[in-house]
């Protein structure tokens, strides 16, 4: 049975190569239909592996936030991401560097940005915006509420998520530049805590995970105060293994906690 060549008129992508790179194109115009399907997969497995890497480290670059936390300015950068990121998988003509070059750019504005929102107040007001005071004492500020066109349903909403179903009780509660919602309670309203009473208690120590699935975290080691052989000693001490833990946390004042893994003895 004759092979089949890939080459047609109506293939805008092998015409665009044959005229841009004609050996090339030359090349793949005498290739069979199976060995040219496996030659595209392979180049989109490439450009996959670039692009997920690139758009990791651009992500990274952006800081750690949940997208409910995104300011205007990271939110539009986080959607144009998303979009230009998957141009190299709609089509092969489009070349992969100029992707790369649109992604390092948008995050290169971003950091420019937010460096600029970190030294000027107004520039800083203008990406970002203020937050806005939308309750004092226990009432409305109704023209700010119809400023940030949020409705009374959706600000009741937003109370009872903090657990809140009285407005009266709110003293201040401001809606924040990412959209979030902060109250601060009626000095009666607020839960009594350690603080508003004479009871003395000792300072709060922090766990640190010291062993994460039968490996060592060793740069957990000199936050708790712990060493290698004081961690081997308590090994010994509980008869247990390093190999057989799932999880061990200890904190400075000798006190730590050990949860084996299934199956061990």
């Amino acid at each position: 049975m004759p092979i089949r060549l890939k080459h047609n008129p109506e293939n805008k992508s092998l015409n665009l190569l044959m005229k841009r790179r004609p050996f090339t194109g030359l090349v793949f115009k005498k290739m069979p239909n199976t060995l040219f399907e496996v030659m595209y997969v392979v180049n989109m497995l490439i450009r996959g592996i670039i692009i997920y890497v690139t758009v990791i480290f651009a992500v990274r670059l952006m800081g750690k936030r949940q997208i409910g936390e995104l300011q205007p300015a990271e939110l539009v950068v986080t959607i144009l991401l998303s979009q230009v990121a998957s141009m190299p998988f709609e089509s092969l003509e489009v070349p992969l560097l100029s992707i790369l070059s649109i992604i390092f750019l948008l995050i290169g504005l971003e950091i420019v940005c937010s460096v600029a929102g970190m030294k000027i107040k107004g520039f800083r007001n203008l990406i970002q915006g203020n937050p806005i005071l939308i309750i004092k004492d226990g009432k409305l500020v109704q023209e700010q509420l119809s400023n940030v066109r949020y409705s009374v349903e959706d600000l009741l909403e937003a109370l009872r998520l903090k657990d809140i179903f009285d407005i009266s009780q709110v003293q201040f509660a401001y809606i924040e530049t990412n959209g979030a919602i902060s109250v601060l309670l009626k000095n009666k309203f607020r839960p009594v805590t350690i603080g508003d009473t004479d009871i003395r208690t000792a300072p709060c120590e922090l766990p640190c995970l010291v062993i994460s699935d039968g490996k060592i975290v060793k740069n957990h080691l000199e936050i708790c105060g712990m060493t290698e052989k004081r961690l081997h000693s308590i090994m010994k001490k509980e008869q247990i293994a390093v190999e057989d833990i799932m999880l061990m946390t200890a904190e400075r004042g000798g006190k730590y906690y050990i949860v084996r893994k299934d199956g061990s003895k």
